[in-house]
C-alpha cells in the first residue's frame, strides 16, 4: 500500500500535531542560543507554527519562511504576520551563501526527499558562527499519540508496516541526526530530547484529529472502509484511558554551527 501525506490544510494539521509542535518550538528556540537583531530562516514553516515562536521569543531582525505548500503558507499568513513567507523547496533555497544569522527546521526535513541535500543547503545560506538546527518528531519511541496509532493499526493489518514513521525516518533519531550534521559541515554539533505534554480532554479530542486527513497517519485513515476503520478507533479506544488523559510527545532537537 503507497500513502502519500497530505499537508495543504492548515486548520486540520493544527488539530492533528501542529498544537503540539507549538509547545515544542516554545522550548526550543530558547534553547539555541541565537543573539538577538539577526535574521532567521525557518525551513518547511507549514503554518508558522516555529516561526510563530522566533518572533515571540527571539528578537529577530526578521524572519522568512519557505514551504512547497501554498495551503500551509496561506494559513501562515494569517495566522503568523510578520513573517516573509515564499514558496520553496528546502533543497533549492533561493537565497545567497551567508544569509541568515539562524536557519532552523521544526517537523519537516524527514520528509524532504534527498534530505541531505536540504540540510547542506541550510548549511549553506547560514551566516559564519550561525545556528543550524531543527526538531523531528521521536517516531519510533516517544511520539507517544503517534505510536498508540500505529501500534493498533499494525495489530489490524500487518502488512502496513512500510506506512510507520518509527521505520519509515531513520533520521529522526539521534545518532542519525548527529551524523547528518556532522556531513554536512556543522560544528559543536549536539542532540537532545525535548519532550512535552499531549493532554486530551476524551477519547474523541485524541481520535477526531485522524479524520483530518492531514499526515501520514490520517491519510491512512482516509484509505479505509468504514468498518476497518471503526474496527481501528475500537482498538484505539481499548488502548486508550477513559475520560481525560496525557501522553507525552518527544521530539529530538539537532543544532550545530556553520
Amino acid at each position: 500500500m503507497v500513502v502519500g501525506e497530505v499537508w495543504e490544510a492548515g486548520d486540520a494539521y493544527e488539530a492533528y500535531v501542529g498544537r503540539w509542535s507549538r509547545r515544542v518550538a516554545a522550548r526550543f528556540v530558547p534553547s539555541l542560543g541565537v543573539p538577538a537583531k539577526v535574521g532567521w530562516l525557518d525551513v518547511g514553516c507549514g503554518t508558522g507554527v516555529l516561526s510563530a515562536a522566533v518572533l515571540a521569543l527571539a528578537e529577530p531582525a526578521r524572519v522568512t519562511g519557505i514551504d512547497p505548500s501554498r495551503g500551509f503558507l496561506s494559513s501562515a499568513r494569517v495566522a503568523v504576520p510578520g513573517v516573509g513567507y515564499a514558496v520553496a523547496d528546502a533543497r533549492h533555497l533561493p537565497f545567497a551563501d551567508g544569509t541568515f544569522g539562524a536557519v532552523v527546521s521544526g517537523l519537516a526535513l524527514n520528509f524532504v526527499p534527498g534530505t541531505a541535500r536540504a540540510i547542506a543547503e541550510s548549511a549553506r545560506v547560514a551566516a559564519p558562527g550561525a545556528v543550524v538546527a531543527a526538531y523531528v518528531w521521536d517516531y519510533a519511541e516517544g511520539m507517544e499519540l503517534m505510536r498508540y496509532f500505529w501500534d493498533a493499526a499494525l495489530l489490524l493489518d500487518p502488512a502496513i508496516a512500510g506506512l510507520d514513521e518509527g521505520l519509515r525516518f531513520p533520521l529522526c533519531r539521534p545518532g542519525a541526526l548527529r551524523a547528518a550534521w556532522e556531513d554536512a559541515g556543522l560544528l559543536g554539533v549536539t542532540v537532545a530530547p525535548v519532550d512535552v505534554p499531549t493532554p486530551f480532554a476524551s477519547f474523541d479530542d485524541y481520535w477526531l484529529p485522524f479524520l483530518g486527513g492531514q499526515g501520514s497517519a490520517p491519510a491512512y485513515v482516509a484509505t479505509l472502509s468504514a468498518s476497518h476503520r471503526e474496527a481501528l478507533r475500537e482498538e484505539l479506544r481499548h488502548r486508550l484511558p477513559d475520560g481525560a488523559f496525557e501522553l507525552t510527545a518527544r521530539a529530538w532537537a539537532v543544532r550545530g554551527v556553520r
